[in-house]
């Protein structure tokens, strides 16, 4: 039996184990497991490989970066990210992938205009990580957005807003169950010419694309980005390292 799975902190309302059992049953693959499991503490990962042993398994919030020291291996793309969402391992070597990239890329190229030069980047953590590898790649110039960091949401005006048509959430803001939170940016200078992305699928339309789309905007939330990223990870799973 594969054993696979995803380790976070207070993740029972995670996408993944559904996604991955309704994959194998609808796929008749009959020798895989998914599971969650929530760590306290990113030094559990130890003691839960050594007893259960899984083939690989996806990293959430918040051990996308804590993760890192207790791998054997990356792969180039998280080595230069410095968060990994996916470990693979074989013959006791534990090697970390970022999928995300690859999940976010292809959902977001569709919805890209000739405008869509700049980009505010709402958060620092590692989801934002692999964000910010993607603009850059697509030449995207973009502004990490904070609350203690250089650039704080504190300067957001009119000007920043109408510079940056592109604005992508990264932060847990919004996510079930606290759904009236959004990030606090004026969203009352958000026109037609803007692309709200949001990483958060639950639920479907947060705070943050209701208040782009009453704008105009055009929305996206993380749910292509997750099956995306998931299929990716399932990719590298079953290849050798």
């Amino acid at each position: 039996m594969n054993h696979f799975g995803l380790i976070g902190k207070n993740i029972a309302y995670s996408f993944s184990e559904k996604y991955f059992s309704e994959k194998f049953k609808a796929e008749n693959i009959q020798n895989s497991v998914y599971e969650t499991f929530d760590l306290n503490e990113i030094s559990d990962i130890e003691k839960l490989i050594q007893n259960r042993k899984p083939n690989g398994f996806n990293v959430t919030i918040p051990y996308k970066e804590q993760i890192i020291p207790y791998l054997d291996e990356l792969s180039d793309d998280a080595v230069e990210i410095g968060a990994v969402n996916c470990v693979k391992i074989q013959n006791g070597i534990k090697k970390g992938f970022n999928t995300d990239v690859y999940g976010f890329e292809e959902s977001l190229k569709p919805l890209l205009e000739a405008s869509h030069q700049n980009a505010l980047v709402l958060g620092t953590g590692g989801a934002a990580k692999a964000v910010c590898f993607v603009l850059k790649k697509l030449n995207i110039s973009f502004q990490q957005v904070s609350r203690n960091g250089i650039f704080t949401y504190l300067d957001l005006n009119r000007e920043e807003i109408e510079k940056h048509p592109i604005i992508i959430n990264c932060t847990p803001v919004g996510t079930f169950p606290n759904v009236e939170n959004a990030p606090e940016i004026p969203y009352e200078f958000l026109t037609e010419k803007h692309l709200l992305y949001d990483l958060i699928y639950n639920p479907e339309k947060t705070k943050f694309l209701q208040f782009g789309e009453k704008k105009g905007a055009k929305i996206k939330n993380g749910y292509e980005m997750l099956v995306l990223q998931a299929e990716k990870s399932w990719e590298i799973w079953n290849q050798p390292l």
